[in-house]
């Protein structure tokens, strides 16, 4: 997995999003070792600064640990933490504009539900 850098975001939370794609995609199991920033910086062609600030930021959100000497793990948990997050995201930035673009036009729960499940299905 590459991170993809959107010139719209800072590059430190692009190297954080990559790596929590990689936790949910498994490529980084609970308790593993992910890349060092030494690793990151250098692969990325990305100053070690950015890499660390991406990485802390899954450090402070209990996302990561460090192991003294031996680099930064995945927390257990951290794929159930990640997904339930990002689910009310989901929830937050698309099904509420959704339901409230749905009220405007007059479509009823039950029709929505139906839309969506076509939407699902295709």
């Amino acid at each position: 997995m590459q991170p993809t850098f959107d010139s719209q975001k800072p590059l430190f939370l692009s190297i954080a999003e990559w790596l929590e794609d990689a936790i949910l995609a498994g490529a980084y199991k609970e308790e593993s070792q992910v890349p060092s920033i030494t690793e990151i910086s250098l692969s990325y062609k990305i100053n070690p600064a950015t890499a660390l600030k991406g990485v802390n930021m899954l450090v402070d959100s209990g996302l990561l640990y460090k192991k003294r000497g031996l680099g930064m793990f995945v927390a257990t948990g951290a794929c159930k933490k990640l997904l339930r997050r990002r689910q009310e995201q989901f929830y937050e930035d698309f099904i509420r504009p959704l339901a409230a673009e749905a009220k405007r036009l007059e479509i009823g729960a039950d029709e929505l539900s139906a839309m969506v499940k076509r939407g699902y299905e295709q």
